[in-house]
């Protein structure tokens, strides 16, 4: 396998991002150690396979022909950013969802795709950087709330009682129950005779 020279390589595996070495096919020619690390990866056994296949692009096989052969795959932020990069633009954070499968389970990714053209050797070749953003999109979906009476606050800066937010931007209702702490604290003679009833 050709790998990038050392040096190179070098100061790739120093970037704590996931970082691919690719062709215009999105054939992978190298990688970084976080990127070995982060999916596992022996650098002899995805050398010059497609993109999709190592990261376990559910759309790799749709088609017997494989990961960019699939008419879902026309829509693929990492090949298309790729593909602009073979031209000679650079494509900084293109942010995309991607759907993989890890064992029997499909997970989503939401992931920040970074190109740019290099050559080495006479040879076009792209980086691919891919940053892992899903914890940092699940976090944007913390809905705020008053630690004292537990109303939510909506983006235009309006406090809800807990109900109505939930039935207005989630469509849900709420039935009403007590629980047995408050019920202790509020109506401590209801206590017994639910005891005893």
């Amino acid at each position: 396998m050709e790998n990038i020279n050392a040096c190179c390589l070098s100061v790739l595996n120093a970037i704590p991002l996931i970082i691919f070495v690719v062709d215009g096919d999105v054939r992978i020619r190298d990688l970084n150690k976080t990127a070995a690390t982060t999916f596992g990866l022996d650098k002899e056994a995805i050398y010059n396979r497609r993109g999709g296949e190592v990261f376990h692009c559910l759309h790799s096989h749709d088609v017997p022909e494989g990961c960019g052969r699939a008419p879902i795959c026309k829509n693929c932020v990492v090949r298309n950013s790729v593909e602009l990069s073979f031209g000679g633009q650079t494509v900084s954070k293109s942010r995309t969802k991607f759907e993989v499968q890890a064992g029997n389970l499909k997970k989503e990714l939401e992931l920040l795709i970074t190109t740019s053209p290099v050559e080495f050797n006479g040879e076009k070749l792209v980086l691919l950087i891919l940053e892992d953003i899903s914890e940092f999109s699940m976090l944007k979906n913390i809905i705020p709330i008053c630690m004292h009476c537990k109303k939510i606050r909506d983006d235009q800066d309006y406090w809800h009682n807990v109900e109505e937010y939930f039935n207005a931007y989630v469509g849900v209702d709420f039935s009403h129950g007590i629980c047995r702490s408050c019920l202790d604290k509020l109506h401590p003679e209801l206590r017994g005779a639910l005891e005893k009833g």
